[in-house]
């Protein structure tokens, strides 16, 4: 396995995570590796050949036809919600 150090921690994030850490019961070390771990079983959202990041969120938020709050809303529509507009 590979180490990992991470520079630069802010005192109130380490202090929050550190608390984090107790109350799961867990190290330090053991709960920034399950955050990981989390994270990486999630795959990053793609953007597909010339899509920008806005149109990917359209088409996130867009999701399936089964999807009632988006069902018919345009793309300007989509926009201004993802915005909080």
């Amino acid at each position: 396995m590979t180490a990992l150090t991470i520079r630069d921690v802010p005192d109130d994030i380490l202090v929050a995570v550190k608390v984090h850490a107790a109350q799961a019961g867990k190290s330090l070390q053991a709960y920034t590796l399950d955050l990981l771990a989390r994270d990486a079983a999630h795959p990053a959202p793609v953007l597909r050949a010339g899509e920008t990041r806005g149109q990917r969120a359209v088409r996130r938020a867009r999701g399936t036809a089964n999807n009632p709050e988006t069902r018919g809303m345009s793309t300007d529509e989509l926009m201004e919600l993802l915005r909080g507009e």
